[in-house]
C-alpha cells in the first residue's frame, strides 16, 4: 500500500535522502533501521507530508502523495508517531484523544467506540482518562501518543522510535499493543532504536546508511547476520541473544559500492553534512 520510489530529500542547501525505495504491503509490519542521522525519521517526515521530496514519488494504493500537506494525508488514513510524543501538556488524556480523532470528528458515533478500542489496548489510559498528559509518567505518555495516533483506525502507521526512555516492562506492553493493531490489518512501518526488537517484531527490514538504503531483507535474516548489524548499526545491545550462523541478506547496488571502505560505526557523525535523522 506504500511505496517510495527513488526520493530525494533535502533540508535547504543540504541534501538528506539519495533516491531512497521502499514498500510496506497492506497488513505488513517492516522496520526502518539505521544509525543515527542515517535519515529515518526524515524518511517517515516526509510520508507523513512534514517534508516535501525533491524528487520520486511516495505513493499510497498507488495515489502520489508526495507534497501533500500532511492534514490530507491523514485523511487518507496515514497516522504518524513522532519521536517525542508531541503530546499537549496542559490538555488532558481525553482531550488529546479527541484530537487525535479530529480528521474523522464528522462520524460522531464513532469517537465513542474508537474510544473503548484503544483503552481495550492500553487499559491505564482509561484510568488517567481526565489527567492532564503533562503530568502522566514518561510511559503512560507513550501509550497516550500510541493510542492517539489510532484513533483514525490508520491504515498505514509511522512509528519513530518507540522504545527511547522507557522501562523494559512499557515497552513490551507497547510492542504488544502494536502487534495486536497489526493483526488488526493495520500496516506499520517502525523506527526502533533496539534492532533485535524490531527485527522480531516486523517480517522485513531496511537499513538506512547516510541518507542511502544500503540493506534490505527479511528480518529473520539481519537478525541472523550480527557482523554485518554491527558494520553498519554499531554494536547491537549487550544483553541481545546470541545468534546463530550468518545467513545472507540482500545488498544493495549502494552498499556494495561502499565494500572498499569499512562503513562508519554508530554515532560517527564525520559524514553529517550528506544525511539527516
Amino acid at each position: 500500500m506504500l511505496e517510495l520510489d527513488a526520493i530525494d530529500v533535502h533540508y535547504g542547501p543540504v541534501q538528506a535522502l539519495f533516491g531512497v525505495s521502499l514498500r510496506v504491503e497492506a497488513g505488513e509490519m517492516v522496520a526502518l533501521l539505521g544509525a543515527n542521522g542515517a535519515g529515518k525519521t526524515t524518511t517517515l517526515r516526509t510520508i507523513s507530508g512534514l517534508l516535501a521530496p525533491a524528487r520520486g514519488a511516495v505513493r499510497v494504493d498507488g495515489r502520489d502523495i508526495g507534497g501533500l500537506p500532511p492534514q490530507k494525508v491523514v485523511r487518507l488514513g496515514v497516522a504518524h508517531l513522532p519521536e517525542g510524543r508531541e503530546l499537549f501538556p496542559e490538555l488532558t488524556v481525553l482531550e488529546n484523544l479527541r484530537l487525535g480523532y479530529w480528521s474523522r470528528r464528522k462520524e460522531h458515533a464513532g469517537f465513542r467506540s474508537k474510544l473503548d478500542h484503544v483503552f481495550d489496548l492500553l487499559p491505564r489510559l482509561k484510568e488517567r482518562i481526565g489527567q492532564a498528559s503533562g503530568t502522566l509518567s514518561g510511559g503512560e505518555q507513550q501509550m497516550l501518543a500510541v493510542a492517539r495516533a489510532l484513533m483514525i483506525s490508520p491504515r498505514l502507521l509511522l512509528v519513530d522510535e518507540l522504545s527511547l526512555g522507557l522501562a523494559p516492562i512499557i515497552v513490551g506492553s507497547l510492542f504488544d499493543a502494536l502487534a495486536e493493531v497489526n493483526r488488526e490489518g493495520t500496516a506499520i512501518l517502525l523506527v526502533e532504536q533496539f534492532v533485535h526488537l524490531a527485527l522480531q517484531h516486523t517480517s522485513r527490514a531496511y537499513v538506512l546508511g547516510k541518507g542511502e538504503v544500503v540493506i534490505e531483507g527479511a528480518s529473520s535474516e539481519l537478525l541472523a547476520s550480527p557482523e554485518l548489524m554491527a558494520a553498519y548499526l554499531g554494536e547491537m545491545e549487550a544483553d541481545a541473544p546470541p545468534a546463530p550462523e550468518p545467513a545472507p541478506a540482500k545488498r544493495t547496488a549502494a552498499a556494495r559500492k561502499r565494500t572498499r571502505s569499512a562503513p562508519k560505526a554508530k554515532g560517527d557523525r564525520s559524514a553529517a553534512p550528506r544525511s539527516s535523522k
